[in-house]
C-alpha cells in the first residue's frame, strides 16, 4: 500500500514538476495532440523557434484573442470561470473560459477530450506551469505549439504555411488574422480569410492598442 501510494506521488506530482521543470529551458519537442494527428493521418510540420525570432505582433494579438488579462492572473480567470459555471448549470452549453496559462498546460499535456475531469486535470497542471514558468516562457511555449492549421503547429510553420515568411516577419495585420482563427484553425483559415474572421483580426488589432500595460509581459 506505501509503494502505492508513493507510485501515485510520483505520477501526479513529479512527473508535472519534471517535465515542466524541463520546459523552463528545452523546446517542446512534440505534444499528445500532435501525436494523435499524425497517426490520424494529418502531416506535422513544426519547428520551434525562441520568442526573439517570433514577431511581437502575434503575442500581442493572442492575448487580445484569448486572453485579455494573461500578464494580469495567476493562471485562472475566476470571473469568467463562474460565469462559464453558471451558464453550463443553466444548460447553456459550455462557455469558452480558458487562459493561455490553462490551454498551454492542455496543449502540452492533454488531448482535447472534452470532460470535467479532464478540466480538472488541466486547471491543476496551470498551477505548476504558473508556479515554475515566467509568463514569458508559458507566452513562447503557447506560440509554438499552437495548432494554426491541420498539421500545421507554432507560429513560425503557421507563418510558412498562411504567408510563406517567418513567425519573425509577421505583420500585425497577419498576426491578428493568425490569432483570429485559433478558435477553429482546422475550419478557418488565416490565409484565406472569411468575413467573419477579417472582421475579428480587425477588432483585435483596435483591442491591442487599448490593453497597453496588459501586454507588457509580451514585449
Amino acid at each position: 500500500m506505501q509503494r502505492t501510494g508513493v507510485l501515485v506521488l510520483v505520477v501526479l506530482v513529479g512527473m508535472p514538476a519534471t517535465f515542466t521543470l524541463l520546459y523552463t529551458v528545452l523546446p517542446v519537442p512534440a505534444t499528445p495532440l500532435m501525436v494523435a494527428r499524425l497517426f490520424e493521418g494529418e502531416g506535422w510540420s513544426h519547428d520551434w523557434v525562441p520568442r526573439e525570432e517570433i514577431s511581437p505582433s502575434l503575442g500581442f494579438a493572442v492575448i487580445a484573442a484569448e486572453d485579455n488579462l494573461f500578464c494580469a492572473h495567476n493562471g485562472f480567470d475566476f470571473e469568467s470561470l463562474q460565469m462559464a459555471w453558471r451558464e453550463w448549470q443553466a444548460g447553456e452549453g459550455a462557455r469558452g473560459a480558458s487562459t493561455i496559462s490553462m490551454q498551454t498546460a492542455k496543449n502540452l499535456y492533454l488531448l482535447p477530450v472534452r470532460s470535467l475531469l479532464r478540466k480538472g486535470v488541466e486547471a491543476y497542471l496551470t498551477v505548476y506551469l504558473e508556479i515554475l514558468l515566467s509568463k514569458q516562457r508559458i507566452l513562447e511555449i503557447y506560440l509554438n505549439i499552437a495548432e494554426w492549421a491541420p498539421g500545421v503547429y507554432g507560429a513560425e510553420a503557421a507563418a510558412r504555411h498562411h504567408f510563406g515568411k517567418s513567425a519573425a516577419q509577421l505583420t500585425e495585420r497577419e498576426a491578428a488574422l493568425l490569432a483570429a482563427v485559433l478558435p477553429n484553425p482546422r475550419r478557418w483559415s488565416a490565409s484565406q480569410p472569411t468575413n467573419y474572421i477579417a472582421g475579428r483580426a480587425s477588432t483585435l488589432q483596435r483591442r491591442i492598442h487599448q490593453l497597453g500595460p496588459l501586454l507588457d509581459c509580451a514585449r
